[in-house]
């Protein structure tokens, strides 16, 4: 007899749009997990998933968290691709004191107490690239990225990063949402000659630039924080060499594991969520800081700033398939770095102004 008790949760993610192979990478991990959940006899739950798909319009993700959580009982989410689709649906949470699981990694400086990160932020991907990257490859880096809020805050910090270590900014371009003229983005390059381009480029923009790059400047390093296994088949040939920062990439010499980071946070997500309803029954109709604060810190989620401790790998792209150049012991996630224990080499010095 199935004594289970049924929990719907909310699943926010863009069968179709630009964004699609990370949000697939998301359902994935997602429904994988959601299959574990309700075939394991010993949690205490069973998930029944409430998918609504955005199609990659930023304009519908707010109605349909809205729908989600009038439709049906959920009041956990797992969704967004975007920062900007993240902020879009948060009004939406809090008033109705729901929660986003935030599976993509981000650019930090936000602690909402209705979203739990699950992926990873500065501390755990641009800073331990920075300082991978300089000593290996120069200081004289040029900054690209889609103009939205990750691409502003990662060149932003970057900037700072760079600069204090006694770097220089060749030249910092943002492109428009899903534009793919990136012609002069590389004329620009192939005249000031950084020693490398910090890509933060998302979707189409990023698989058009990289294609560009390949066939004007080849081996000009090219760095990036939110690159994973999901869009290189995108990119074909293209990508080789490229090189980026996540908690996690797929072992090409082993069968078996997630396909890519996304689809290992998404994953991690749902059971940390099964794990939390199965420990505290009702805890899924509970505001996220009341569901925390019972839980007393027993799962892996900072109940200060809903973060989590994870992984730090550097990885290249080499016969189609990442490999891992670099290791760094897990981190929790320091939003606003703050915690004394940061990197030394990639250490921003934030001023006061007055």
């Amino acid at each position: 007899m199935d004594m289970k008790r049924t929990v719907e949760i909310g699943i926010l993610q863009s069968r179709s749009g630009g964004y699609q192979a990370i949000a697939r990478s998301n359902l994935m991990g997602a429904y994988a997990a959601i299959d574990a959940v309700n075939a394991d006899p010993d949690i205490s739950v069973r998930l029944v998933p409430v998918e609504r798909d955005p199609e990659g319009k930023i304009d519908l993700y707010a109605p349909l968290c809205q729908d989600i959580l009038t439709a049906s009982r959920a009041r956990h989410v797992l969704g967004c691709v975007t920062s900007w689709s993240r902020k879009e649906v948060l009004p939406v949470l809090e008033r109705a004191g729901a929660t986003l699981w935030y599976a993509l990694p981000y650019e930090g400086f936000e602690a909402s107490d209705h979203v739990v990160y699950m992926h990873a932020c500065p501390n755990q991907h641009l800073l331990p690239l920075l300082d991978w990257a300089m000593p290996r490859h120069g200081r004289r880096v040029h900054l690209l990225a889609s103009n939205y809020i990750w691409g502003w805050e990662i060149n932003r910090l970057a900037r700072e990063v760079i600069t204090t270590a006694g770097g220089e900014i060749t030249g910092e371009r943002h492109l428009p949402l899903g534009a793919v003229d990136v012609t002069g983005m590389v004329d620009e390059i192939a005249v000031l000659r950084p020693d490398y381009v910090l890509n933060s480029l998302i979707g189409p923009s990023q698989y058009a630039f990289v294609a560009e790059m390949a066939a004007r400047l080849p081996g000009l390093p090219i760095l990036s924080c939110n690159l994973t296994e999901s869009e290189l088949p995108l990119m074909g040939a293209t990508s080789e060499g490229l090189v980026a920062a996540g908690p996690y990439f797929r072992d090409p010499g082993q069968s078996g594991g997630f396909g890519n980071s996304h689809e290992a946070a998404a994953h991690a997500a749902i059971m940390e969520m099964a794990r939390l309803f199965h420990r505290h029954p009702g805890g899924e109709d509970l505001p996220l800081a009341e569901l925390l604060a019972r839980d007393a810190g027993a799962g892996p989620i900072d109940p200060a700033t809903h973060h989590t401790t994870l992984p730090v790998l550097i990885a290249e792209v080499c016969g189609g398939a990442f490999h891992v150049l670099h290791r760094r012991p897990a981190v929790m996630g320091d939003p606003y770095l703050t915690r004394p224990d940061r990197l030394p080499e990639a250490r921003p010095s934030f001023r006061v102004i007055r």
